[in-house]
């Protein structure tokens, strides 16, 4: 029988009302994270079309950038004397980016979908960016800054990628 966890003694000078809702809110980016990951890998095994290899490594390059967000979401989490995902189960309760499981999605539908899923994840990182902010919690505003900026630049070369001319 596994007894219950002490609760977590993490040192900081955060509310813990307010460094939670930081918390609840980064979690739910780091769902939408692993999502937009596996998404974004499954369009890149997946993409075919005169502009493939292009893509696939464009795709491939996202993907990379994406999954090694997710450690530095979580640790932010952690430094904060919350808890953060647990399971592929804790993730999908908690994701808001869809999943796409079509046999065959055409490469530009991939591109508009995943530009799509950036800018929704870049909305949920403005709106952390206000908790953080309103929970005087500096690190996590700044790393969100950092976060915001690479899922922009994600969705803009998935913009202009698709552009027909």
């Amino acid at each position: 029988m596994v007894s219950p966890a002490a609760p977590l003694k993490t040192p900081t000078d955060l509310k813990s009302n307010a460094a939670k809702s930081v918390a609840e809110a980064l979690n739910i980016i780091l769902a939408d994270s692993f999502a937009l990951y596996l998404k974004t890998k499954n369009f890149h095994w997946h993409v075919s079309g005169p502009h493939f290899r292009d893509y696939h490594l464009m795709l491939d390059e996202q993907a990379a950038e994406i999954i090694a967000s997710t450690d530095e979401i979580a640790e932010r989490v952690r430094k904060t004397g919350n808890t953060t995902l647990r399971s592929i189960g804790d993730i999908a309760r908690h994701q808001t980016v869809t999943d796409n499981d079509a046999d065959f999605v055409a490469p530009a539908d991939m591109l508009n979908e995943l530009r799509d899923d950036n800018l929704k994840l870049v909305e949920s990182l403005r709106e952390a960016k206000d908790l953080a902010d309103g929970a005087k919690d500096n690190a996590s505003s700044g790393i969100i800054d950092t976060w915001t900026d690479l899922a922009e630049r994600r969705a803009w070369f998935l913009f202009e990628a698709g552009r027909a001319s």
